[in-house]
C-alpha cells in the first residue's frame, strides 16, 4: 500500500481563498515555501490519479478484450462572477 498523500497544502489554499473572498480581498498571496508544498501536493495528486486511470484502463481492457482510448484536452480555468 502506498503512503497517503499530504493534501494539507491544497486544503490550506482553499481555506485562504475562502477567507479572502469573505473579506472581499482582491488577491491572495502565498510565500515560496507554501507554494512549493502546494506544487508538490498537486503533483502527487495528479500522479496518483494517472496511476489509478492506468490501472482502471488495464482492468477494463483485460475484462473486455477491446482497446480503449482516452483523450484529455488539458482543461482550463474560467472566471465565474
Amino acid at each position: 500500500m502506498s503512503n497517503p498523500i499530504n493534501t494539507y497544502p491544497i486544503t490550506a489554499l482553499i481555506q485562504q481563498i475562502k477567507a479572502a473572498e469573505m473579506s472581499q480581498q482582491k488577491e491572495v498571496r502565498i510565500d515560496i515555501k507554501n507554494a512549493k508544498l502546494l506544487a508538490y501536493a498537486l503533483g502527487e495528486v495528479l500522479s496518483k490519479m494517472n496511476q489509478d486511470y492506468d490501472v482502471l484502463l488495464k482492468n477494463l481492457q483485460k475484462n473486455t478484450g477491446e482497446a480503449i482510448t482516452v483523450q484529455f484536452d488539458g482543461g482550463g480555468f474560467s472566471s465565474q462572477n
